[in-house]
């Protein structure tokens, strides 16, 4: 019964409340993020959802679209702003998927959606993290999060679309909290941002 009804509709009531109570911080954050990298406050990209389906994330833009002399990107350390890292070190970033939520493209709670060029390199088990809806927190983010490696990153989230539940919800949102105001496991080992798939 939850899993077929009532998790969409707290998906719903929350984020309504969460956008009305977190409004004011949205216009903030915006404003300075829209000074910082120039016009350009907010980070769209399209990303596979549940079964697959395709749609556009959005999220706050930590970095700038800054290039060498080549035309290609700079690394993620060069074009993380000051602003930016404040608000991906507070996970403030995440707030603008709050409308996918309301959209129905994602849960509060599921399998974070992953880059879309990742989806050839996945196993069958792997696979199966896109039979839920994918959320903004879950049970690999409250498990290391970007500080595990990919495969036991894929093992949690499996694990979760095996046996999710109110009681496995209310816990990750429990951790969530906790994980966010003691900023763990924002990056990686090496680098401000966890490092691409590169398959099994």
């Amino acid at each position: 019964m939850y899993n077929k009804y009532f998790k969409r509709i707290i998906d719903l009531i929350v984020s309504i409340i969460g956008l009305a109570m977190l409004f004011p911080v949205l216009i903030i954050i915006t404003f300075f993020l829209t000074i910082s990298n120039k016009g350009k406050p907010f980070f769209f990209q399209l990303r596979p959802g549940w079964n697959e389906k395709l749609f556009k994330i959005i999220k706050f833009k930590t970095m700038t679209d800054a290039k060498d002399r080549h035309g290609n990107l700079l690394p993620d350390a060069k074009r993380l702003t000051k602003v930016g890292a404040f608000v991906r070190k507070t996970s403030l970033d995440e707030i603008p998927q709050l409308f996918n939520v309301l959209k129905g493209e994602m849960s509060l709670i599921g399998p974070r959606p992953l880059l879309l060029e990742y989806l050839p390199m996945y196993t069958n088990i792997q696979k199966k993290r896109h039979q839920v809806r994918p959320g903004i927190t879950g049970w690999a983010q409250v498990n290391g999060r970007n500080s595990i490696g990919w495969e036991d990153k894929f093992l949690l989230d499996v694990y979760y679309v095996n046996n999710f539940s109110f009681a496995i919800d209310l816990k990750v949102i429990f951790l969530t909290i906790k994980k966010v105001l003691l900023c763990v496991g924002i990056t990686s080992v090496t680098s401000v941002s966890m490092e691409k798939f590169k398959g099994n």
